[in-house]
């Protein structure tokens, strides 16, 4: 499902956003698009560990992106990764196009539950019920909020999915970015030993 705006869409002032939920696959779909050719905007403060061993392809300044937008020209024309939490702050005097990637819940958790585990970090702040249905509700509330957007343009991918078929998907992510990455390459880069939080 994606999300088509009628405004027209100026290149010159166009940034292609990576978003998702935390451990929803973003950086899997950073690394396919840098081997597609496209230039990424990261700063590469955060290093490749054990929970992404690929990299996490982020730019530091993202995360403050309510208060600080001052690095968003550095943007244009490159691709940069925004949870979907921070997608609200973004200021209306660009246009995005944002490869969204959706992953079935129970693994996003499993998986955000074992990043905590290898930091030492407790996992029973909140149960895994109240936060599916948290990031249930923030989705369909961001969905609605997108689709009512001048500027904005989805493209809803998903995480399970494009390790199914990474060209078939490579191509599709391909065409609505504007039809220049290179394919082979993007899809070259998926590597299903990560998939490690398989759920039914």
């Amino acid at each position: 499902m994606a999300f088509f705006v009628k405004k027209k869409q100026t290149k010159d002032n166009q940034i292609i956003i990576v978003s998702g939920l935390p451990r929803s696959g973003t950086s899997m779909l950073m690394k396919m698009l840098e081997a597609g050719g496209l230039e990424i905007l990261t700063d590469e403060i955060r290093k490749a560990d054990t929970d992404n061993p690929k990299g996490y392809y982020e730019f530091e300044r993202v995360k403050k992106l309510e208060t600080d937008k001052g690095w968003l020209p550095q943007a244009k024309g490159k691709v940069v990764k925004i949870i979907s939490m921070l997608l609200k702050h973004l200021p209306s005097n660009y246009t995005y196009k944002i490869v969204f990637s959706n992953r079935n819940i129970q693994e996003i958790l499993a998986s955000q539950k074992q990043m905590l585990i290898r930091r030492k970090e407790p996992i029973d702040k909140v149960s895994d019920e109240v936060l599916a249905d948290i990031y249930e509700k923030h989705l369909g509330q961001l969905a609605k909020w997108l689709s009512n957007q001048p500027g904005f343009e989805v493209l809803n991918v998903n995480y399970n999915n494009i390790l199914m078929s990474p060209e078939k998907y490579s191509k599709k992510i391909n065409r609505f970015i504007g039809g220049h990455a290179n394919i082979e390459n993007m899809a070259g880069v998926i590597d299903k030993t990560l998939y490690r939080q398989r759920k039914k």
